[in-house]
């Protein structure tokens, strides 16, 4: 479901008008904050469709795609994490990584266990403790997957020059961490731009 319930969104004018009435609206802030709300509506609206095609949803293919990087430090390091984490992951790392709770992760562990997607085991260090593991189908269905998704990507920002797509993550990366200040009580975590 979009966070945008706007089908067309106002002109810079009716912004202006608006301000006269409420002396809080920015109006270039407004319009700013609308364009970004809808762009992140499209952009999830494509790739949903892609996963959908797919039959796994974007909680799905974000566990995949941890416990993918957990097991390939090569990728890892390619995601920006040198050392990389080592071997299998426990339910609770998952769900820290993912910014969702023990109970969301659980479910999602669940949905891709039954599919074969990944399998949990006995921790090999604490018996007491589960560790999630991508099985063969699981590491299979993101070989399969992601070339045709990051093409869905590439198309998404093609129309940005390398240039522009930096400077675009630079502000975004700035807004990112105003929220974090104005949201004190969820945990973001920011990435600095390069």
């Amino acid at each position: 479901m979009p966070h945008l319930l706007l089908k067309d969104l106002p002109r810079y004018d009716c912004l202006l008008k608006a301000a006269k009435e409420f002396p809080d609206l920015d109006p270039s802030a407004m319009e700013a904050f609308l364009h970004l709300l809808r762009t992140g509506d499209e952009v999830f609206s494509v790739t949903d469709h892609n996963l959908n095609a797919h039959n796994i949803s974007h909680g799905r293919f974000g566990v995949l795609m941890l416990l993918r990087r957990s097991c390939q430090p090569r990728i890892a390091a390619l995601m920006g994490d040198a050392a990389g984490v080592a071997g299998p992951r426990t339910p609770a790392e998952l769900a820290e990584a993912a910014g969702v709770t023990r109970a969301t992760m659980t479910g999602l562990v669940d949905t891709l266990e039954r599919d074969g997607f990944v399998t949990r085991e006995p921790d090999p260090d604490d018996r007491r403790m589960m560790s999630v593991r991508l099985t063969a189908k699981g590491e299979g269905f993101l070989r399969e997957f992601l070339p045709g998704h990051f093409k869905v990507i590439g198309a998404i920002m093609y129309t940005l020059t390398e240039t522009e797509r930096k400077r675009l993550v630079s502000l975004l990366v700035k807004v990112q961490q105003q929220v974090a200040i104005l949201n004190p009580y969820r945990e973001h975590t920011v990435s600095v731009a390069s």
